[in-house]
């Protein structure tokens, strides 16, 4: 998988106009429920801030578009969760770990739309954050004003000291 995400950090250099694209995907697929597992995406996103920043695209467009990508992410798992209730935790990798299930469960409860906030920010608890939500039954406004906030600032925290350390050492 590093293999893949050095070529695609690789290809977003060469092909400038194509990282809104990438970036939307990336954090679209870091953002879903148990996927996030597999696509560790996170260090080619700060690596894609950094690429921007030399390209010349607007940062917005590829923060925006990150974005929506990792929205798209936590409101899939959140929908999953809310179908599937107690049985998408009987799926694996969660069946294996059902402490760290229990774990996140009595966090969610205890600090609600906080918990879920922070979590973003934390790779086992943004794996399964919005999957945890919608199995716990969090009412959807809640659920999507948090969303929308944090994905807005998680992806603003990935991609911009890649651009602001180029943007530095070219002033």
């Amino acid at each position: 998988m590093q293999d893949f995400l050095s070529a695609l950090t690789t290809f977003v250099s060469a092909n400038a106009s194509w990282a809104p694209l990438v970036v939307g995907v990336l954090a679209f697929l870091e953002s879903l429920a148990i996927i996030s597992l597999f696509v560790p995406a996170t260090m080619t996103l700060v690596a894609i801030g950094a690429l921007v920043a030399v390209s010349g695209i607007e940062f917005w467009t590829v923060w925006i578009t990150g974005a929506i990508g990792a929205i798209c992410g936590d409101m899939l798992s959140y929908a999953i969760g809310r179908r599937y209730d107690h049985a998408a935790l009987r799926i694996w990798p969660l069946s294996r770990y059902p402490q760290l299930v229990a774990r996140a469960q009595t966090g969610l409860r205890q600090h609600g739309a906080w918990w879920l906030f922070a979590g973003k920010f934390f790779a086992p608890t943004r794996t399964i954050g919005p999957l945890l939500a919608g199995v716990s039954g969090m009412p959807l406004p809640l659920f999507k004003a948090v969303t929308f906030a944090v994905a807005m600032v998680w992806v603003f925290v990935l991609l911009a000291p890649g651009a602001l350390i180029v943007t530095l050492i070219a002033d």
